[in-house]
């Protein structure tokens, strides 16, 4: 239930670029976490290099919530980048693959897979 883009863009180019991209996809970067430095800080380092964006776009956001505000726990989108195999990895939730499992209204599954069509069109730019 992962979607996965694999890049041979360096990882620090995509994240100086990611900002940029994710607004030309009506996304806006609500925040960033480096897993990296995080739990290093907290005496559990890692070896990966692995960033955690939330990705939020606030019209879609809106519909998704009035109509089911349990899919809450979906938001706001997750988008995660690291490396493997000396390539640049993007992951995000694969929402097609658990759209069949809401008992959503069809209009709702259909901003659904909206957003996930916008985290793609994002992932591909790199």
């Amino acid at each position: 239930m992962i979607y996965k883009i694999i890049s041979d863009k360096p990882i620090k180019m995509i994240k100086a670029e990611i900002v940029n991209h994710a607004k030309e996809s009506g996304f806006g970067v609500l925040g960033s976490y480096e897993f990296k430095k995080i739990l290093s800080f907290k005496g559990f380092p890692i070896q990966r290099d692995i960033t955690l964006y939330e990705l939020c776009n606030p019209s879609v956001a809106q519909e998704i919530l009035d109509a089911m505000p349990e899919a809450s726990v979906f938001l706001p989108c997750r988008l995660s980048l690291y490396e493997e195999n000396d390539k640049s990895v993007l992951a995000t939730i694969d929402i097609e693959a658990i759209l069949h499992t809401l008992n959503a209204e069809n209009d709702l599954k259909l901003y659904m897979q909206s957003v996930f069509e916008y985290l793609q069109k994002l992932m591909k730019t790199f």
